[in-house]
Protein backbone atom coordinates (compact mmCIF):
# COMPACT_ATOMS: atom_id res chain seq x y z
CA UNK A 1 0.00 0.00 0.00
CA UNK A 2 1.15 3.54 -0.71
CA UNK A 3 1.58 6.06 2.08
CA UNK A 4 -1.62 7.79 0.97
CA UNK A 5 -3.51 4.48 0.97
CA UNK A 6 -2.31 3.68 4.49
CA UNK A 7 -3.45 7.08 5.72
CA UNK A 8 -6.78 6.67 3.93
CA UNK A 9 -7.24 3.30 5.63
CA UNK A 10 -6.34 4.76 9.03
CA UNK A 11 -8.73 7.73 8.82
CA UNK A 12 -11.48 5.64 7.23
CA UNK A 13 -11.26 3.00 9.98
CA UNK A 14 -11.14 5.62 12.76
CA UNK A 15 -14.08 7.40 11.14
CA UNK A 16 -16.06 4.16 11.04
CA UNK A 17 -15.39 3.71 14.77
CA UNK A 18 -16.42 7.29 15.55
CA UNK A 19 -19.66 7.27 13.58
CA UNK A 20 -20.90 4.05 15.16
CA UNK A 21 -19.85 5.10 18.65
CA UNK A 22 -21.24 8.63 18.48
CA UNK A 23 -24.57 7.57 17.00
CA UNK A 24 -25.07 4.97 19.74
CA UNK A 25 -23.81 6.46 23.00
CA UNK A 26 -26.95 8.59 23.51
CA UNK A 27 -28.90 5.42 24.35
CA UNK A 28 -26.83 5.15 27.55
CA UNK A 29 -26.52 8.89 28.22
CA UNK A 30 -30.32 9.26 28.05
CA UNK A 31 -30.69 6.99 31.09
CA UNK A 32 -28.79 9.56 33.17
CA UNK A 33 -30.68 12.49 31.64
CA UNK A 34 -33.96 10.92 32.82
CA UNK A 35 -32.75 11.44 36.40
CA UNK A 36 -30.84 14.71 35.90
CA UNK A 37 -33.63 16.49 34.01
CA UNK A 38 -36.55 14.64 35.63
CA UNK A 39 -38.09 13.93 32.22
CA UNK A 40 -39.77 10.73 30.92
CA UNK A 41 -37.47 8.27 29.13
CA UNK A 42 -39.76 8.11 26.09
CA UNK A 43 -39.66 11.91 25.57
CA UNK A 44 -35.88 12.18 25.91
CA UNK A 45 -35.32 9.16 23.65
CA UNK A 46 -37.43 10.75 20.92
CA UNK A 47 -34.97 13.68 20.77
CA UNK A 48 -32.76 11.33 18.76
CA UNK A 49 -35.48 10.64 16.18
CA UNK A 50 -34.62 13.52 13.81
CA UNK A 51 -30.89 12.78 14.03
CA UNK A 52 -31.45 9.12 13.18
CA UNK A 53 -33.60 10.13 10.21
CA UNK A 54 -30.93 12.52 8.91
CA UNK A 55 -28.31 9.75 9.11
CA UNK A 56 -30.18 7.95 6.36
CA UNK A 57 -31.80 10.73 4.36
CA UNK A 58 -28.61 12.72 3.82
CA UNK A 59 -26.47 9.76 2.66
CA UNK A 60 -27.12 10.40 -1.04
CA UNK A 61 -26.53 14.22 -0.88
CA UNK A 62 -23.31 13.55 1.06
CA UNK A 63 -22.10 11.21 -1.65
CA UNK A 64 -22.97 13.76 -4.34
CA UNK A 65 -21.01 16.44 -2.48
CA UNK A 66 -17.94 14.20 -2.44
CA UNK A 67 -18.33 13.42 -6.16
CA UNK A 68 -18.75 17.06 -7.18
CA UNK A 69 -16.24 18.63 -4.79
CA UNK A 70 -13.69 16.53 -2.86
CA UNK A 71 -13.74 13.19 -1.07
CA UNK A 72 -10.97 14.28 1.29
CA UNK A 73 -12.62 17.63 2.02
CA UNK A 74 -15.95 15.96 2.72
CA UNK A 75 -14.29 13.56 5.16
CA UNK A 76 -12.68 16.48 7.00
CA UNK A 77 -16.12 18.08 7.28
CA UNK A 78 -17.43 14.77 8.68
CA UNK A 79 -14.89 14.73 11.52
CA UNK A 80 -15.14 18.43 12.36
CA UNK A 81 -18.92 18.67 12.08
CA UNK A 82 -19.74 15.56 14.10
CA UNK A 83 -17.20 16.46 16.78
CA UNK A 84 -18.44 20.05 17.17
CA UNK A 85 -22.05 18.84 17.33
CA UNK A 86 -21.18 16.40 20.11
CA UNK A 87 -19.36 19.11 22.06
CA UNK A 88 -22.43 21.36 21.78
CA UNK A 89 -24.60 18.50 23.14
CA UNK A 90 -22.53 18.58 26.31
CA UNK A 91 -22.96 22.33 26.78
CA UNK A 92 -26.73 22.81 26.56
CA UNK A 93 -29.47 22.53 29.19
CA UNK A 94 -32.79 22.31 27.33
CA UNK A 95 -34.56 19.63 25.31
CA UNK A 96 -34.90 21.87 22.25
CA UNK A 97 -31.19 22.71 22.20
CA UNK A 98 -30.31 19.05 22.67
CA UNK A 99 -32.64 18.13 19.79
CA UNK A 100 -30.80 20.57 17.50
CA UNK A 101 -27.32 19.46 18.61
CA UNK A 102 -28.17 15.76 18.26
CA UNK A 103 -29.50 16.53 14.78
CA UNK A 104 -26.06 17.95 13.97
CA UNK A 105 -24.52 14.57 14.81
CA UNK A 106 -27.01 13.03 12.38
CA UNK A 107 -26.25 15.55 9.61
CA UNK A 108 -22.48 15.09 9.69
CA UNK A 109 -22.61 11.39 10.61
CA UNK A 110 -24.52 10.79 7.36
CA UNK A 111 -21.32 11.57 5.44
CA UNK A 112 -19.32 8.53 6.50
CA UNK A 113 -20.84 5.48 4.80
CA UNK A 114 -21.43 6.89 1.30
CA UNK A 115 -18.02 8.67 1.33
CA UNK A 116 -15.61 6.91 3.70
CA UNK A 117 -16.08 3.33 2.52
CA UNK A 118 -15.91 4.06 -1.26
CA UNK A 119 -12.86 6.27 -0.56
CA UNK A 120 -11.19 3.29 1.14
CA UNK A 121 -11.99 1.01 -1.80
CA UNK A 122 -10.62 3.51 -4.32
CA UNK A 123 -7.45 3.97 -2.26
CA UNK A 124 -6.75 0.24 -1.96
CA UNK A 125 -5.38 -1.61 -4.98
CA UNK A 126 -4.64 -4.98 -3.33
CA UNK A 127 -6.26 -7.09 -0.58
CA UNK A 128 -9.38 -4.93 -0.74
CA UNK A 129 -11.48 -7.57 1.00
CA UNK A 130 -9.10 -7.78 3.97
CA UNK A 131 -8.98 -4.02 4.25
CA UNK A 132 -12.78 -3.81 4.21
CA UNK A 133 -12.96 -6.54 6.86
CA UNK A 134 -10.67 -4.51 9.15
CA UNK A 135 -12.80 -1.44 8.45
CA UNK A 136 -15.93 -3.38 9.38
CA UNK A 137 -14.36 -4.47 12.65
CA UNK A 138 -13.68 -0.84 13.56
CA UNK A 139 -17.38 -0.10 12.99
CA UNK A 140 -18.36 -3.01 15.22
CA UNK A 141 -15.92 -1.83 17.89
CA UNK A 142 -17.64 1.56 17.75
CA UNK A 143 -20.99 -0.09 18.43
CA UNK A 144 -19.51 -2.27 21.15
CA UNK A 145 -17.53 0.53 22.79
CA UNK A 146 -20.26 3.18 22.75
CA UNK A 147 -22.07 1.94 25.83
CA UNK A 148 -19.04 1.26 28.02
CA UNK A 149 -17.23 4.48 26.99
CA UNK A 150 -20.35 6.53 27.73
CA UNK A 151 -20.89 4.66 30.99
CA UNK A 152 -17.35 5.26 32.24
CA UNK A 153 -17.38 8.94 31.27
CA UNK A 154 -20.77 9.42 32.99
CA UNK A 155 -19.66 7.72 36.22
CA UNK A 156 -16.30 9.53 36.35
CA UNK A 157 -17.00 12.98 34.86
CA UNK A 158 -20.78 13.28 34.37
CA UNK A 159 -23.05 13.09 31.34
CA UNK A 160 -21.80 16.34 29.79
CA UNK A 161 -18.28 14.97 29.38
CA UNK A 162 -19.74 11.82 27.82
CA UNK A 163 -20.66 14.11 24.92
CA UNK A 164 -17.78 16.59 25.10
CA UNK A 165 -14.70 14.37 25.34
CA UNK A 166 -15.46 12.17 22.30
CA UNK A 167 -16.35 15.36 20.43
CA UNK A 168 -12.98 16.92 21.19
CA UNK A 169 -11.18 13.77 20.01
CA UNK A 170 -13.24 13.74 16.80
CA UNK A 171 -12.43 17.41 16.07
CA UNK A 172 -8.73 16.77 16.71
CA UNK A 173 -8.83 13.89 14.22
CA UNK A 174 -10.43 16.16 11.63
CA UNK A 175 -7.75 18.82 12.11
CA UNK A 176 -5.06 16.13 11.84
CA UNK A 177 -6.52 14.90 8.55
CA UNK A 178 -6.90 18.48 7.31
CA UNK A 179 -3.14 18.93 7.86
CA UNK A 180 -2.33 15.81 5.81
CA UNK A 181 -4.68 16.93 3.04
CA UNK A 182 -3.09 20.38 2.93
CA UNK A 183 0.33 18.72 2.62
CA UNK A 184 -1.01 16.50 -0.22
CA UNK A 185 -0.05 13.41 1.78
CA UNK A 186 -3.56 12.02 1.24
CA UNK A 187 -5.11 11.80 -2.20
CA UNK A 188 -8.67 10.87 -3.18
CA UNK A 189 -7.48 7.59 -4.68
CA UNK A 190 -7.99 5.84 -7.98
CA UNK A 191 -10.91 3.54 -8.58
CA UNK A 192 -9.86 -0.03 -7.98
CA UNK A 193 -10.80 -2.48 -10.68
CA UNK A 194 -13.71 -4.73 -9.91
CA UNK A 195 -15.35 -7.63 -11.62
CA UNK A 196 -18.56 -6.84 -13.37
CA UNK A 197 -19.84 -10.29 -12.46
CA UNK A 198 -22.62 -12.01 -14.32
CA UNK A 199 -25.70 -10.34 -15.73
CA UNK A 200 -28.81 -11.97 -14.38
CA UNK A 201 -32.16 -12.63 -15.97
CA UNK A 202 -34.57 -9.71 -15.58
CA UNK A 203 -37.07 -11.81 -13.66
CA UNK A 204 -34.36 -12.84 -11.16
CA UNK A 205 -33.23 -9.25 -10.70
CA UNK A 206 -36.77 -8.04 -10.04
CA UNK A 207 -37.51 -10.92 -7.67
CA UNK A 208 -34.26 -10.50 -5.75
CA UNK A 209 -34.71 -6.72 -5.61
CA UNK A 210 -38.17 -6.97 -4.07
CA UNK A 211 -37.16 -9.63 -1.55
CA UNK A 212 -33.96 -7.85 -0.53
CA UNK A 213 -35.72 -4.50 -0.21
CA UNK A 214 -38.11 -6.14 2.25
CA UNK A 215 -35.31 -7.87 4.16
CA UNK A 216 -33.18 -4.71 4.28
CA UNK A 217 -36.08 -2.63 5.60
CA UNK A 218 -37.11 -5.15 8.27
CA UNK A 219 -33.50 -6.01 9.06
CA UNK A 220 -32.74 -2.33 9.60
CA UNK A 221 -35.63 -2.04 12.06
CA UNK A 222 -34.46 -5.17 13.89
CA UNK A 223 -30.87 -3.97 14.20
CA UNK A 224 -31.72 -0.39 15.14
CA UNK A 225 -34.48 -1.40 17.58
CA UNK A 226 -32.19 -3.90 19.28
CA UNK A 227 -29.39 -1.34 19.62
CA UNK A 228 -31.81 1.26 20.96
CA UNK A 229 -33.70 -1.01 23.34
CA UNK A 230 -31.05 -3.28 24.87
CA UNK A 231 -29.72 -0.78 27.47
CA UNK A 232 -33.26 -0.11 28.75
CA UNK A 233 -34.31 -3.78 28.48
CA UNK A 234 -31.26 -4.82 30.50
CA UNK A 235 -31.97 -2.02 32.99
CA UNK A 236 -35.46 -3.47 33.53
CA UNK A 237 -34.89 -7.22 33.31
CA UNK A 238 -31.49 -7.36 35.06
CA UNK A 239 -32.44 -5.07 37.95
CA UNK A 240 -31.84 -7.78 40.60
CA UNK A 241 -29.17 -9.71 38.72
CA UNK A 242 -25.39 -9.59 39.00
CA UNK A 243 -22.45 -11.53 37.59
CA UNK A 244 -19.18 -11.85 39.51
CA UNK A 245 -16.11 -11.75 37.27
CA UNK A 246 -12.44 -12.44 37.91
CA UNK A 247 -10.75 -9.91 40.16
CA UNK A 248 -13.87 -9.31 42.19
CA UNK A 249 -15.51 -7.14 39.55
CA UNK A 250 -19.31 -7.39 39.49
CA UNK A 251 -21.55 -6.69 36.53
CA UNK A 252 -25.07 -5.48 37.27
CA UNK A 253 -27.29 -2.56 36.33
CA UNK A 254 -26.69 -0.47 39.45
CA UNK A 255 -24.19 1.80 37.65
CA UNK A 256 -23.91 3.20 34.16
CA UNK A 257 -20.46 1.60 33.78
CA UNK A 258 -21.69 -1.93 34.53
CA UNK A 259 -24.78 -1.50 32.34
CA UNK A 260 -22.62 -0.16 29.52
CA UNK A 261 -20.17 -3.04 29.97
CA UNK A 262 -22.96 -5.61 29.59
CA UNK A 263 -24.16 -3.99 26.36
CA UNK A 264 -20.57 -3.76 25.09
CA UNK A 265 -19.95 -7.45 25.83
CA UNK A 266 -23.02 -8.31 23.75
CA UNK A 267 -21.75 -6.39 20.71
CA UNK A 268 -17.99 -7.03 21.04
CA UNK A 269 -18.52 -10.80 21.26
CA UNK A 270 -19.90 -10.78 17.70
CA UNK A 271 -17.01 -8.97 16.01
CA UNK A 272 -15.24 -12.15 14.89
CA UNK A 273 -18.46 -13.26 13.16
CA UNK A 274 -17.71 -10.88 10.28
CA UNK A 275 -14.84 -13.15 9.28
CA UNK A 276 -16.90 -16.27 9.90
CA UNK A 277 -19.69 -14.91 7.72
CA UNK A 278 -17.22 -14.06 4.96
CA UNK A 279 -15.70 -17.55 5.03
CA UNK A 280 -19.14 -19.16 4.84
CA UNK A 281 -20.17 -16.88 1.97
CA UNK A 282 -17.05 -17.91 0.01
CA UNK A 283 -17.79 -21.62 0.38
CA UNK A 284 -21.56 -22.12 0.45
CA UNK A 285 -24.72 -20.90 -1.23
CA UNK A 286 -25.42 -17.27 -0.38
CA UNK A 287 -29.14 -18.00 -0.31
CA UNK A 288 -28.76 -20.83 2.22
CA UNK A 289 -26.55 -18.74 4.53
CA UNK A 290 -28.84 -15.73 4.34
CA UNK A 291 -32.09 -17.62 4.90
CA UNK A 292 -30.61 -19.73 7.71
CA UNK A 293 -29.44 -16.62 9.56
CA UNK A 294 -32.93 -15.12 9.32
CA UNK A 295 -34.49 -18.28 10.78
CA UNK A 296 -31.91 -18.34 13.60
CA UNK A 297 -32.78 -14.73 14.44
CA UNK A 298 -36.38 -15.79 15.13
CA UNK A 299 -35.17 -18.07 17.94
CA UNK A 300 -32.83 -15.48 19.42
CA UNK A 301 -35.29 -12.58 19.40
CA UNK A 302 -37.94 -14.81 20.96
CA UNK A 303 -35.46 -15.80 23.67
CA UNK A 304 -34.68 -12.14 24.43
CA UNK A 305 -38.39 -11.49 24.99
CA UNK A 306 -38.91 -14.33 27.49
CA UNK A 307 -35.61 -14.81 29.34
CA UNK A 308 -33.79 -12.92 32.07
CA UNK A 309 -30.44 -13.07 33.81
CA UNK A 310 -27.55 -14.82 32.07
CA UNK A 311 -29.98 -16.40 29.58
CA UNK A 312 -31.04 -12.93 28.40
CA UNK A 313 -27.44 -11.78 27.96
CA UNK A 314 -26.61 -14.98 26.05
CA UNK A 315 -29.64 -14.65 23.79
CA UNK A 316 -28.73 -11.03 23.02
CA UNK A 317 -25.15 -12.04 22.19
CA UNK A 318 -26.33 -14.75 19.79
CA UNK A 319 -28.91 -12.45 18.16
CA UNK A 320 -26.27 -9.82 17.40
CA UNK A 321 -23.79 -12.49 16.24
CA UNK A 322 -26.26 -13.97 13.75
CA UNK A 323 -27.13 -10.49 12.47
CA UNK A 324 -23.43 -9.77 11.85
CA UNK A 325 -22.81 -13.18 10.25
CA UNK A 326 -25.32 -12.59 7.46
CA UNK A 327 -23.81 -9.26 6.31
CA UNK A 328 -21.23 -10.65 3.85
CA UNK A 329 -23.83 -12.90 2.22
CA UNK A 330 -26.31 -10.02 2.06
CA UNK A 331 -23.83 -7.66 0.42
CA UNK A 332 -22.66 -10.31 -2.01
CA UNK A 333 -26.24 -11.08 -3.02
CA UNK A 334 -26.80 -7.38 -3.74
CA UNK A 335 -23.54 -7.21 -5.68
CA UNK A 336 -24.31 -10.37 -7.66
CA UNK A 337 -27.78 -9.41 -8.84
CA UNK A 338 -27.36 -5.65 -9.26
CA UNK A 339 -26.68 -4.50 -12.85
CA UNK A 340 -23.01 -3.47 -13.04
CA UNK A 341 -23.83 0.06 -14.20
CA UNK A 342 -26.08 0.68 -11.19
CA UNK A 343 -24.18 -1.05 -8.37
CA UNK A 344 -23.06 2.11 -6.56
CA UNK A 345 -26.57 3.53 -6.72
CA UNK A 346 -28.08 0.31 -5.36
CA UNK A 347 -25.57 0.11 -2.50
CA UNK A 348 -26.37 3.76 -1.76
CA UNK A 349 -30.05 2.85 -1.57
CA UNK A 350 -29.12 0.09 0.87
CA UNK A 351 -27.50 2.60 3.25
CA UNK A 352 -30.52 4.91 3.00
CA UNK A 353 -32.90 2.05 3.81
CA UNK A 354 -30.74 0.79 6.68
CA UNK A 355 -30.30 4.16 8.38
CA UNK A 356 -33.82 5.36 7.63
CA UNK A 357 -35.06 2.49 9.78
CA UNK A 358 -33.56 4.21 12.83
CA UNK A 359 -36.24 6.88 13.46
CA UNK A 360 -39.00 4.30 13.11
CA UNK A 361 -37.12 2.05 15.51
CA UNK A 362 -36.60 4.79 18.10
CA UNK A 363 -40.27 5.77 17.91
CA UNK A 364 -41.30 2.11 18.17
CA UNK A 365 -39.16 1.51 21.26
CA UNK A 366 -40.40 4.70 22.90
CA UNK A 367 -44.06 3.86 22.15
CA UNK A 368 -43.88 0.29 23.50
CA UNK A 369 -41.95 1.32 26.62
CA UNK A 370 -44.42 4.11 27.36
CA UNK A 371 -47.41 1.82 26.79
CA UNK A 372 -46.17 -1.25 28.68
CA UNK A 373 -43.29 0.01 30.89
CA UNK A 374 -41.31 -2.92 29.45
CA UNK A 375 -39.84 -4.07 26.13
CA UNK A 376 -40.72 -7.78 26.03
CA UNK A 377 -43.42 -7.14 23.43
CA UNK A 378 -40.92 -5.31 21.21
CA UNK A 379 -38.66 -8.34 20.83
CA UNK A 380 -41.63 -10.69 20.48
CA UNK A 381 -42.98 -8.54 17.65
CA UNK A 382 -39.56 -8.41 15.97
CA UNK A 383 -39.44 -12.21 16.08
CA UNK A 384 -42.79 -12.40 14.27
CA UNK A 385 -41.61 -9.93 11.61
CA UNK A 386 -38.42 -11.96 11.20
CA UNK A 387 -40.45 -15.12 10.59
CA UNK A 388 -42.41 -13.42 7.79
CA UNK A 389 -39.21 -12.23 6.07
CA UNK A 390 -37.49 -15.62 6.47
CA UNK A 391 -40.41 -17.35 4.76
CA UNK A 392 -40.34 -14.84 1.90
CA UNK A 393 -36.59 -15.25 1.40
CA UNK A 394 -37.09 -18.94 0.62
CA UNK A 395 -38.19 -17.69 -2.81
CA UNK A 396 -34.76 -16.22 -3.59
CA UNK A 397 -33.29 -17.89 -6.72
CA UNK A 398 -30.82 -20.67 -6.06
CA UNK A 399 -27.19 -19.66 -6.51
CA UNK A 400 -23.88 -21.43 -6.65
CA UNK A 401 -21.36 -21.01 -3.82
CA UNK A 402 -19.75 -17.59 -4.04
CA UNK A 403 -16.17 -17.20 -5.21
CA UNK A 404 -13.72 -15.58 -2.80
CA UNK A 405 -13.33 -11.92 -3.55
CA UNK A 406 -16.53 -11.77 -5.59
CA UNK A 407 -17.79 -8.81 -3.63
CA UNK A 408 -16.77 -6.74 -0.66
CA UNK A 409 -18.57 -7.02 2.62
CA UNK A 410 -19.76 -3.92 4.42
Amino acid sequence: MTSSARLAMAFSCVGHFYVHMMTAFYFVIVLTLVVEWNEPYSELLQLWTIASALLGLLAIPAGRLADKWSVRGTMVIFFLGMGISSIVCGLISSKLALLVALSGIGVFGAIYHPVGIPWLIRSTTTNTGKVLAVNGIFGSLGNAGAAVIAGILIDVFGWRMAFTMPGVVCVATGLWMWLYVAQERIVDGDSAGESDGQENARRDFIRVSVLLLISLAVGGVIYQSTQTALPKHFDIELADWSLNLLGGFTLDTSSATSLGAIVSIVYSSSIVMQYVGGMLADRYSLKYIYVLCWFLQIVMLSAISITTGLGLVGAAMLAVAVNITMLPAENMLIFRYAPARHRNLIFGIKFVITFSAAPLSVALVAFIEEATSALDMLFGGLAVATLVVALLLIFLPQDKPAQPGAAPAE
